[in-house]
């Protein structure tokens, strides 16, 4: 079998963003097995302080992505891609719904990926802004719409399987949580 970095540029650089692709519709479709299949099984995933990350293995990324689904009614949109072959490294630029409490975060993320596979070894995600309660955290100033952002989630909220219904706008308060909002969660 032919290695993934010895594939000819035009062909990794599609691999890298089907990859990616893919891993995004498993997210929005809250599908573990098809996220966890997009990673080596000991990828990790890194994220600004205060995240409680990383998340180190396939399925460990898979089903924390799946509970926020299920919990704050998380989906997701590329706003962004930009592969490059010869390091095998990309970089995205994403929005994050947060559907259930209301509001959404930008970011972006760099990723890499393993040289036999293709499959993704680790992301690291950089934020806007650290969330401070506000229901849109973004940069400042940015016009997102006028530069052609998705302003609306891009898949119909809550998920068929969702521990919430689409009237229930608020989070409920758990394990010592007062205020509804789900810290140290994207």
């Amino acid at each position: 079998m032919t290695r993934f970095a010895d594939l000819d540029r035009d062909t990794r650089r599609a691999g890298m963003e089907r990859v990616i692709r893919t891993y995004f519709d498993g997210c929005n479709e809250a599908d573990v097995e098809k996220m966890a299949s997009q990673f080596t099984p000991d990828a990790v995933h890194y994220f600004p302080p205060g995240i409680d990350g990383p998340w180190i293995g396939n399925r460990t990324i898979a089903e924390n992505w799946r509970n926020l689904v299920l919990t704050i009614g998380s989906a997701w949109s590329i706003e962004r891609l930009i592969t490059e072959p010869e390091s095998l490294q990309a970089v995205i630029e994403w929005t994050h719904w947060k559907t259930r409490p209301g509001g959404y975060l930008r970011g972006d993320e760099w990723y890499r990926f393993d040289p036999d596979t293709g499959l993704i070894t680790e992301i690291r995600a950089f934020y806007a802004a650290t969330s401070d309660g506000r229901s849109e955290v973004t940069l400042e100033g940015y016009d997102y719409g006028r530069a052609g952002y998705t302003m609306v989630p891009p898949v119909e909220r809550p998920h068929a399987d969702a521990e919430y219904t689409a009237t229930d706008s608020r989070p409920s308060t758990q394990a010592g949580n007062t205020d509804g909002e789900d810290r140290g969660r994207l």
